[in-house]
């Protein structure tokens, strides 16, 4: 392997490195891309409980985030809009018409309390450099709760991509406490812009969802979409409708948007056309249904990862554990630390410690003094007095000395003690702790994020089901043409643009094509009809042919059943002609044969139904041994 190709390998895999990790995928602790948890920990940083503006807090993210101001402009837009942690004020846009935002030197932001109470604790998050050095910034956030869930995510990477669904918040809570409790569980998703939801191959996050708008029909001559299924918007909605129209695949008379706050699209029909005739083509041919595949990827211990819903709840019952564990971890030493400043300072001042340095010339004669003066009070220390605690005595001004309340010292101490006491029971009884703090979260939260899309039960609806049957094919036999666009010759029935046709022609040769706008098949078409499904399979072709070298005739009866689009085949051998066809079922064979001596019987009829039904390869029944001077299907003679 050559230097540069050895360059080029090292850094394209460097840059999908760096794609996939810092870039597309969200981290599975705290549910962001690197992007996102930055603008969180500026706002954390510029936190004053009033509103920033959006141009200032891009600002201060461009000191962790090197990807310039319009990435983060946009990703702090969709953050703030899916209102879990940030409260907005101004146009932040419309999620629902796609309406952009306004500039960001016009909007504001703000951190809600419930983003410092689920992600915000420095004591125990994992800080790195920022890019340039000067800053730090942490690694990811000790998330309490599933954010990756909560909030969805959707990212393409080098070689992989991400798309998690949003899930309902209160029930995504409700999933870990469930584990927690060693319960059973199911989670599905919950949409912003409300519709329905069909799960049925959800698959824990591994499948595929069927969505759809949300229709009132109460009035047989006009649609009233009230909520629209995620991924869409009314003006994608209503795009999607105008170009249906146009293509003749729904009749509408007018389309009128009157979205405010909440969604309104009215359609009008046309005349003679009434609502039960156009739902279906509403979800078939518009952005009114769609299906959506999942795939929740994610970064687990620095590196990609595909898992299940079901698998990220286990992961964040387990990591809640964690984060309250070290929660209380912290608060524990600092209550320590608080009692024993407290306790030394109440010695110091109670017992008069602070008299015995009255005499002592230097530092290390002082700082002995001390000491020695807190060895008849062992047993109430549970700690070494260090320098820094001494230090820190000595600083004590006369003023405060002349003024200790040593009961309300000794109250305040028992205070501490009994808060370090709780925590040591939180400790013991971490499961039962990190289940009421979730109870608690959901009891704070729990009417901001109710469930928007109704879970139910749906087929998706085929295009070639849904589409109307109305536009003629025509057959022009003078012509040998056959088409929609033929408007000579004879109409054989009617089609949709979806359909297929299956064309014998008079060789012998067929094949299935789409619905032809003008096609040459030859004078003397065989037969054209449908070639659904349904179609074929009540279709028995009986047919006639002669081998060319021996003269002998042949009948033959089959069924199309595999094809491939396009493709021509013949339903007849190579070496033979192709005479007469028939689909009809009661009808026979009438033979006359050549006259000639000893042969008695000059006529014969055979019933079409004795023979059997055959594959289309397979070869036909040879009639007779005598000479044939005629042959053809008729109707049984009574």
């Amino acid at each position: 392997m050559s230097y540069v190709e050895t360059l080029y390998k090292q850094n394209f895999l460097e840059y999908a490195s760096y794609v996939i990790k810092d870039r597309a995928i969200p981290d599975i602790r705290d549910g962001f891309k690197p992007v996102q948890r930055r603008i969180l920990h500026s706002l954390f940083e510029m936190d004053d409980g009033k509103f920033h503006k959006v141009a200032n807090v891009v600002g201060n993210c461009m000191k962790y985030h090197p990807h310039g101001d319009a990435s983060i402009y946009s990703a702090l837009v969709v953050l703030a809009n899916k209102e879990v942690f940030i409260e907005k004020q101004g146009n932040f846009g419309n999620v629902s018409t796609g309406d952009a935002a306004s500039a960001a030197r016009y909007i504001e932001c703000r951190l809600l309390p419930f983003a410092k109470k689920i992600l915000y604790s420095p004591a125990i998050t994992e800080y790195e450099e920022s890019y340039d050095g000067r800053n730090r910034e942490p690694v990811a956030f000790p998330s309490k709760i599933p954010v990756l869930l909560i909030q969805g995510a959707e990212g393409i990477a080098v070689g992989m991509a991400t798309k998690i669904l949003p899930h309902n918040f209160n029930e995504v809570l409700e999933a870990v406490i469930s584990v927690l409790h060693g319960e059973p569980f199911q989670l599905f998703p919950d949409f912003i812009g409300g519709g329905f939801i069909d799960v049925s191959d959800y698959q824990d996050g591994l499948g595929k969802v069927l969505v759809r708008a949300k229709f009132d029909t109460s009035d047989s001559k006009r649609i009233v979409i009230r909520e629209i299924p995620f991924g869409t918007t009314t003006e994608s909605i209503i795009a999607s409708i105008e170009n249906a129209s146009r293509k003749g695949k729904i009749k509408i008379g007018s389309i009128n948007d009157f979205t405010t706050e909440t969604i309104e699209i009215e359609i009008k029909l046309s005349r003679n056309v009434h609502t039960k005739d156009v739902v279906d083509s509403l979800y078939a041919f518009t952005d009114c249904e769609s299906s959506i595949s999942i795939n929740l990827l994610v970064i687990k211990d620095n590196m990609p990862v595909i898992m299940t819903v079901t698998e990220v709840i286990a992961y964040h019952a387990k990591h809640l554990l964690e984060v309250l564990r070290a929660e209380l971890n912290v608060m524990e030493a600092d209550l320590k630390d608080k009692i024993h400043a407290r306790t030394l300072e109440r010695i110091f001042i109670e017992e008069r410690i602070y008299k015995d340095i009255e005499d002592k010339s230097t530092s290390e004669t002082v700082r002995k003094a001390v000491i020695d003066g807190f060895i008849p009070y062992k047993k109430e220390i549970k700690r070494e007095v260090t320098e820094e605690d001494i230090e820190r005595l000595l600083k004590i001004p006369i003023r405060r000395i002349s003024l200790y309340d040593i009961n309300k010292a000794k109250k305040e101490i028992e205070e501490l003690k009994t808060r370090l006491k709780d925590i040591r029971y939180k400790l013991k009884n971490l499961t039962e702790y990190a289940v009421g703090f979730l109870e608690e979260v959901l009891k704070e939260n729990k009417s901001r994020f109710k469930r928007k899309t109704e879970i139910t039960s749906f087929q998706k609806v085929d295009a070639r089901e849904a589409a109307q049957r109305d536009i003629d094919i025509y057959y022009d036999d003078d012509t040998g043409y056959l088409g929609t666009d033929v408007k000579t010759g004879k109409s054989l029935f009617k089609v949709s643009s979806y359909d297929r046709v299956l064309i014998i022609r008079k060789n012998g040769i067929y094949s299935v094509a789409d619905v032809p706008r003008r096609l040459f098949v030859d004078k003397g078409m065989l037969f054209c009809g449908n070639a659904d499904k349904e179609s074929l399979n009540n279709i028995i072709f009986s047919i006639l042919y002669q081998n060319k070298k021996t003269k002998y005739i042949f009948l033959k009866r089959f069924k199309i059943e595999k094809f491939i689009i396009e493709k021509s085949y013949l339903a007849v051998p190579d070496d033979s002609k192709l005479l007469k066809l028939t689909i009809k079922e009661d009808v026979e064979v009438a033979i006359v044969y050549v006259s000639k001596p000893r042969i008695k019987i000059l006529e014969e009829s055979l019933p079409v139904s004795d023979f059997l039904v055959k594959n289309v390869r397979a070869g036909g029944n040879r009639l007779s041994t005598k000479e044939i001077k005629s042959i053809r299907f008729r109707k049984p003679r009574s």
